[in-house]
């Protein structure tokens, strides 16, 4: 009788330990740290609707003041290099403003581990070196432009049309499953 309690009873310990190992395989997802993902984004080329045809073509404002001409091609408002914090991440980023007056944010030559649920963090945060620099992003206000596209390589995450700029001053590789930034970057 004993011995098939203990029998049951290692039985039900080893399931156990089976689904707690299970749950920690996808919850923490370590194989995400060896693999590599890049991507190679050109910088978007948005171009300025053109006049209607039927306008007739003016250089000044109906104020009388010259009329301004939008910028030919992209023109950077802000950028900054990243500095490490949960995991070591290179490269810069970029505030750009596109002809057509939407605007992108570009990281350029990225470098970080990859890792579950990462995104792209517009914030009003200070970006601090070392440790504590890594839990400060969700403690003001701050966008997600989206999940990071690939760990390695040059992407374009679209400003969302409205987002009032004023304030928010850092980009951060943000880890929603964990709270914590890989990497932030200083606009200036």
């Amino acid at each position: 009788m004993v011995r098939v309690v203990r029998k049951r009873w290692w039985t039900g310990a080893a399931v156990l330990v089976l689904a707690v190992v299970v749950a920690g395989l996808v919850w923490f997802k370590p194989w995400a740290l060896w693999v590599d993902e890049t991507v190679n984004e050109a910088l978007p080329s948005a171009t300025a609707s053109p006049a209607p045809s039927s306008a007739a073509p003016s250089s000044l404002h109906p104020s009388g003041a010259p009329a301004t001409v939008p910028p030919a091609g992209p023109t950077t408002e802000a950028q900054g290099t990243f500095v490490s914090h949960e995991h070591t991440t290179t490269g810069t980023v970029k505030l750009v403003r596109l002809p057509d007056g939407s605007r992108v944010v570009r990281l350029e030559n990225l470098d970080t581990s990859s890792g579950p649920d990462l995104r792209v963090w517009l914030t009003d945060a200070p970006v601090k070196e070392g440790r504590e620099g890594w839990h400060v992003f969700d403690d003001g206000t701050y966008v997600s432009l989206g999940k990071l596209k690939g760990n390695k390589g040059d992407q374009n995450y679209a400003v969302p049309a409205g987002v009032d700029l004023a304030g928010l001053t850092s980009v951060s590789i943000w880890c929603d499953r964990f709270d914590v930034s890989f990497g932030a970057a200083r606009l200036a």
